[in-house]
């Protein structure tokens, strides 16, 4: 894949009353058009690099797919830059098992940013899912929670160059890293998460927690609950709309993880 998942850009740097001219690394940020049977879906914008699992774990996570095995392969419509004349990768396919592709309804109507979730759904209700309640008896120690944002950023190989870059990592209840993904995007960093699962076979993900760099909005839950991950936690807050769906569904939500300190907000049975 030719796409840069970083970017080195000339800038001039101020310290105190001195400047100088010096190079600084970006997270590249790039759109990606993800199709289904040849149909547009979706236009997201985010960091090059696992766009087949990212492409997978949106249209799972939304509901675009009702399942992995669904998905026959995942290919690049590959293109040309016009400027440059070079190909890009800024397209990717998932052909399914059936040859059909998504209903129209279904379809996003407008773009998402790497800031946004579900931008172009009308309303909540359009946006819950009819995903299965989370049935899992697993209790992470609260030790282990604390250890798991250290853990992460340990593993943040493109944050550690660019500083730019949100992360989701699947850890099992005794606090081992499981996978790891970094995007622009914190929704699309638990999809490409999430699709790398359905692509190996590996879902449901049970027994696991969803750990995040930022906080916790409602299609955050909504798609951990789609891969039936029992436990979300995450540097910040979360929203009010994705505690009352945490707590609808048996999830447990921990945040503001700092030290031997944090906030659990539901299922409170799991943390030890």
């Amino acid at each position: 894949m030719a796409d840069q998942v970083t970017v080195r850009r000339r800038i001039r740097r101020i310290e105190g009353d001195r400047t100088r001219p010096t190079v600084d690394v970006l997270a590249a940020e790039e759109p990606l058009e993800i199709r289904v049977g040849g149909e547009a879906v979706s236009v997201t914008m985010r960091t090059p690099g696992s766009d087949f699992e990212l492409a997978a774990g949106f249209c799972l996570t939304e509901g675009l797919i009702d399942d992995a095995e669904d998905i026959a392969h995942v290919r690049y419509c590959a293109g040309t830059d016009p400027d440059t004349g070079l190909q890009t990768y800024n397209v990717v396919d998932i052909a399914l098992r059936s040859g059909g592709t998504v209903p129209v309804d279904l379809r996003r109507n407008v773009y998402t940013t790497s800031s946004c979730g579900i931008c172009g759904t009308a309303s909540i209700d359009a946006v819950r899912r009819d995903y299965p309640d989370i049935d899992d008896a697993v209790t992470v120690p609260s030790a282990v929670l604390s250890s798991l944002p250290d853990a992460m950023r340990s593993a943040q190989r493109v944050f550690e160059r660019t500083g730019g870059l949100h992360a989701a990592g699947r850890f099992s209840a005794d606090g081992t890293l499981l996978d790891l993904r970094e995007d622009v995007g914190r929704h699309n960093a638990v999809d490409k998460l999430i699709g790398a699962a359905a692509l190996a076979g590996e879902l449901p993900l049970t027994a696991q927690v969803l750990m995040l760099s930022g906080r916790v909005a409602f299609e955050i839950v909504q798609k951990a609950l789609r891969a039936q991950i029992p436990v979300v936690a995450a540097v910040s807050a979360p929203t009010s709309l994705a505690v009352e769906l945490a707590e609808q569904s048996g999830m447990t939500v921990a945040g503001f993880l700092r030290d031997d300190r944090m906030n659990v907000y539901t299922g409170h049975q799991r943390v030890g």
